[in-house]
């Protein structure tokens, strides 16, 4: 499951350093916990749906490697992007 391409360009430019900018860390964040969260209602609706299931923890331990480098390089942004996103910190 992916997200649709305006959902998708709506997160990147609330994201986004520069235009342009797809690939720091705080956009792919942003973008993975869209996927998130659409896999999660996807989820409350068919729980046995186990190859979602593998997907979505997959994506969570992608953002989780993306969320370390982030607050191991800018410690800032990664408090400013967990706020914005509602996510919890360790």
């Amino acid at each position: 499951m992916t997200i649709r391409r305006e959902q998708k360009d709506e997160v990147i430019s609330k994201y986004q350093r520069r235009d342009g900018d797809t690939g720091s860390p705080e956009v792919q964040v942003a973008i993975l916990t869209a996927r998130i969260q659409q896999l999660t209602d996807h989820l409350r609706i068919h729980n046995k749906d186990e190859a979602s299931r593998r997907g979505l923890l997959k994506l969570v331990g992608q953002r989780r490697r993306h969320l370390a480098y982030l607050s191991k390089k800018d410690p800032e942004k990664y408090v400013e992007l967990t706020d914005a996103l509602g996510l919890r910190r360790k």
